[in-house]
């Protein structure tokens, strides 16, 4: 049986995203793990109203801004996985862990 580590990351910043993405892919080559990924999704856009006061309709401007998200699979290597799940991300970097089990044809 053989488990499938998907590594969902999502944030505002860029630029940290792409650092942790690319210290996953190093680590997991560095390791010889089975990688696929990562694969980008379209950045999501969202406008946020804001109200100057609780009582009046009185607003500021909107406050726009983007979230990207990245996808990961770690097939197998259960310990470097278990390392990645298990590391200190920023605190601006949002991290979703999915175990899958697969198993083979005819079991």
């Amino acid at each position: 049986m053989t488990f499938v580590t998907t590594l969902t990351l999502t944030s505002g910043n860029r630029h940290t995203l792409e650092d942790v993405v690319g210290d996953i892919k190093a680590t997991a080559e560095r390791k010889g793990a089975e990688l696929k990924g990562p694969h980008p999704s379209p950045p999501a856009d969202y406008r946020v109203p804001q109200s100057k006061r609780l009582d009046d309709g009185e607003t500021f401007e909107p406050w726009d801004y983007t979230v990207y998200k990245r996808t990961m699979r770690i097939v197998g290597h259960d310990e470097v996985a278990r390392r990645t799940a298990h590391r200190e991300f920023p605190d601006d970097v949002h991290v979703e862990v999915e175990i899958e089990q697969v198993t083979g044809v005819g079991r």
